[in-house]
């Protein structure tokens, strides 16, 4: 992309997530900052009306124009997203004035893209019909039921189909916003933006919106929750069904059962992707040839590692670890 003005144009109104919208804009004023203006990003809020809008956390952000006053100069149309918490769990706000616009304003942009919950806005302007898409985790389900035509996948942190792309859950606006960086001048300048934002490192899409422990809800039993503990602390020990069950104090069958009820998967399963899990992380963050990352993570041989990151992540770990890795 050239140093010619990028048009960013955020939508804004009424307890659209904060960092949904702030994030981004301090990604793409940091690649200005850090190319001497020459990025050429220009960042402007929409809302339905000019002026004030109370944030979900309750601070004020300021819209710099209407809905009708955005016309057709954008570039990048980037819509954040809302939630309404009730009884049941948190639910996406889709607002009829909001979907409407951007149905309108979309044709006219080079990209689109939403952060968070702004995924459930494109799904009803249309925008997501046929394509893979991701959103927050806790309204994955919510997508889904509404808009079966929507390819669903609640695991990614973002997800790009053609000029659409999709982010997760809050804070992964800065891995979106740093992604169209790289798209749209180099990797090396999105890395040095993730550096100024001192960022552990800047994940790439296929990464998962949260670890194995936290993608399984606590156990009714204690004993079960403290076996998950002792399971990802001790990757590399016999973890079989019967060393498990043995541990427990339980016949192996009786073992199964109750794992399976509390943590809604066999523990054979539960172990193979915490120890893919340790191995991601070992391949992201250190040069450690397979074999040692395969034993590390418990799982004894090369073919092991890579039978189960085919299985779990339809990869190598030598093709996960040139796309993910993190140390220069």
């Amino acid at each position: 992309m050239s140093s010619s003005t990028c048009r960013v144009v955020i939508a804004v109104f009424a307890d659209v997530d904060l960092l949904d919208v702030t994030g981004p804009a301090e990604v793409f004023a940091l690649a200005n900052r850090e190319t001497g203006g020459d990025a050429g990003y220009e960042v402007r809020l929409a809302g339905p009306e000019r002026g004030p809008v109370v944030t979900s956390a309750g601070v004020r952000v300021v819209a710099d124009l209407a809905f009708a006053e955005v016309g057709a100069a954008v570039d990048t149309l980037l819509v954040p997203g809302a939630v309404d918490m009730r009884p049941e769990g948190p639910v996406a706000r889709v607002d009829g004035e909001v979907v409407a616009w951007v149905r309108a304003t979309a044709p006219h942009a080079r990209r689109i893209a939403s952060v968070c919950v702004g995924a459930h806005v494109l799904a009803a302007a249309g925008l997501l019909d046929g394509r893979r898409a991701t959103t927050h985790w806790s309204t994955a389900a919510q997508l889904a039921a509404d808009h079966p035509e929507v390819r669903v996948d609640p695991d990614p942190i973002f997800v790009r189909s053609g000029k659409v792309w999709t982010g997760a859950g809050i804070s992964t606006c800065m891995d979106l916003a740093l992604a169209l960086v790289a798209e749209d001048h180099s990797e090396e300048l999105a890395l040095v933006v993730a550096r100024q934002l001192v960022m552990y490192l800047r994940r790439q899409g296929g990464q998962s919106q949260f670890s194995v422990p936290l993608s399984r809800p606590a156990a009714a039993r204690r004993d079960i929750d403290e076996l998950r503990v002792f399971i990802t602390g001790h990757l590399d020990a016999d973890l079989s069904a019967s060393a498990l069950a043995e541990r427990m104090c339980l016949s192996e069958r009786h073992f199964a059962r109750v794992f399976q009820r509390e943590t809604g998967a066999s523990a054979a399963a539960y172990v193979e992707a915490a120890r893919v899990e340790a191995a991601r992380r070992l391949l992201e963050a250190t040069d450690e040839p397979l074999e040692r990352v395969a034993a590390a993570a418990g799982m004894g041989s090369v073919e092991t590692l890579h039978r189960a990151f085919r299985k779990q992540i339809s990869t190598t770990p030598a093709a996960y670890r040139r796309r993910f890795r993190t140390t220069t």
